[in-house]
């Protein structure tokens, strides 16, 4: 069995439903092909659509990858960033941020998959790079700023860098050791990565 024939979304939509029946297919199309190789006609293959139906919904096959990012990031990070504002204290708040990207990111094949069709073709298509970023980096980058300033104890000169060293030490964490197999050359628990995070930003 092809492994990602047990991949299905983390959606709310019906899985009956033909909207969710392409982005399903559409996945498995641009795991397997990477973006450059996927075409309109291989996702109505995949998802048992004709291609005008994948028109009725998506406009082209950027408009189409992009729902699929935005399906797949949200969906796993909406518990994270659905508030306006973070709150608690600072360890237990870093330390939940930390565990829950790294279980939702590192420990997910589909999501692992999604993350290496960005990098790989991030250089010819920018926009998907992009739209990962504001998905997911930019918005908790923001939040977590916002609570930086909010707690003048911690001493933080600056709150957007700060906050950006969090989470890009998580996103880097993430490519390293789960997509160039950083683990298998120089394993690093995340238990590690997470409490030396924690320590640098409390001082």
């Amino acid at each position: 069995m092809n492994s990602l024939e047990s991949i299905s979304l983390n959606s709310n939509q019906p899985s009956n439903t033909k909207q969710h029946k392409i982005l399903q297919g559409a996945m498995q199309v641009f795991f397997r092909d990477g973006y450059a190789g996927t075409s309109m006609d291989r996702v109505a293959i995949e998802a048992g659509v004709s291609k005008q139906t994948i028109y009725s919904y998506f406009h082209d096959k950027e408009s189409l990858f992009k729902a699929l990012i935005e399906q797949i990031t949200i969906a796993r990070f909406h518990t994270l960033f659905e508030s306006k504002e973070l709150c608690g204290e600072p360890e237990q708040l870093l330390r939940q941020l930390a565990e829950i990207y790294l279980l939702k990111v590192g420990e997910d094949r589909e999501y692992l998959s999604l993350l290496r069709v960005i990098i790989a073709e991030s250089s010819r298509f920018p926009e998907m790079s992009k739209l990962y970023y504001q998905t997911v980096i930019q918005r908790g980058r923001q939040l977590l700023s916002q609570y930086f300033d909010s707690r003048p104890e911690l001493g933080i000169k600056d709150s957007e860098a700060t906050a950006h060293i969090f989470f890009g030490s998580l996103v880097s964490y993430v490519v390293v050791q789960e997509i160039i197999h950083g683990k298998e050359i120089m394993p690093l628990p995340a238990q590690r990565l997470v409490d030396s995070l924690i320590d640098l930003i409390q001082g």
